[in-house]
């Protein structure tokens, strides 16, 4: 073996470990806090969810929308009432609403990433929390900034606590960015995917899966929007309703996935 052909072989080998590492995070805190299989989405409207059973149920709720503008981080705190049972496990979500939405001049600035991560920790702050997820639509242009915030918060979060974001679906296909974040889960939405949807559904209905490793380890479903996928019963699932829940949804979703 020449000098040149072994340094592409140990190159090769290099690219190799680290790509593997990058797809196969070792650590999920969500399973090891022992949430449930389904996972409720509770957006931004009047929620009753005292009939569910916390041992197949979590939920998985709203609980601010932080608005970058500007140099500021504009502060919405949920305002709609969330009746929940005794002993669920619940999920503080934080919306985070930059240029996409607002076409608003954003600083991206260290200031308001560290506004962002105070008002994100605050959130564990309230009853019955016992972890955080970010949902944030980031551009090419917030990557570096979306990766800078979510490794402040892990470090500024007790070690146990669960760190999860949603994604979205096309982020999880083709799109690495996201490999080495440190969360423990990154949640491929497979709903309202827009130009998208009719490719990365017919993808997972002939039994493909995501590239990324930690899109393997949960998916995000809409009630009104039913996708097939190889994975239904084995994967953790968050699932959203564009209204608030009813017992006769929760009783489709029971018969969907064999709870």
């Amino acid at each position: 073996m020449n000098d040149r052909t072994r340094q592409l072989l140990i190159g090769l080998t290099g690219v190799l470990l680290l790509s593997a590492c990058r797809s196969t995070p070792t650590r999920n805190r969500i399973e090891e806090s022992q949430f449930p299989r389904v996972i409720l989405w509770a957006w931004e409207r009047p929620e009753d969810l005292e009939f569910l059973d916390p041992k197949r149920f979590g939920i998985a709720f709203l609980a601010q929308t932080l608005t970058l503008k500007n140099g500021d981080v504009v502060y919405n705190p949920r305002h709609q009432l969330l009746k929940v049972p005794a002993g669920v496990k619940l999920i503080a979500v934080t919306r985070i609403e930059s240029q996409k939405i607002t076409r608003e001049r954003v600083d991206l600035s260290d200031d308001q990433r560290a506004k962002l991560v105070e008002r994100i920790k605050k959130t564990l702050e309230l009853e019955k929390v016992g972890a955080i997820q970010v949902d944030f639509d980031a551009v090419v242009s917030e990557r570096t900034f979306y990766r800078k915030l979510l490794e402040d918060l892990r470090r500024e979060l007790p070690d146990a606590i669960p760190l999860s974001m949603t994604s979205l679906a096309s982020f999880c296909v083709g799109d690495r960015w996201l490999s080495d974040l440190p969360v423990d889960e990154a949640i491929p939405m497979v709903f309202r995917m827009g130009t998208d949807s009719d490719r990365i559904k017919n993808m997972l209905t002939s039994g493909a899966d995501f590239r990324d490793g930690l899109c393997r380890r949960s998916y995000g479903v809409s009630l009104d929007e039913p996708v097939t996928t190889s994975f239904e019963k084995q994967r953790r699932v968050y699932i959203f309703n564009a209204r608030s829940w009813t017992r006769a949804d929760v009783t489709a979703i029971e018969e969907r996935f064999g709870l």
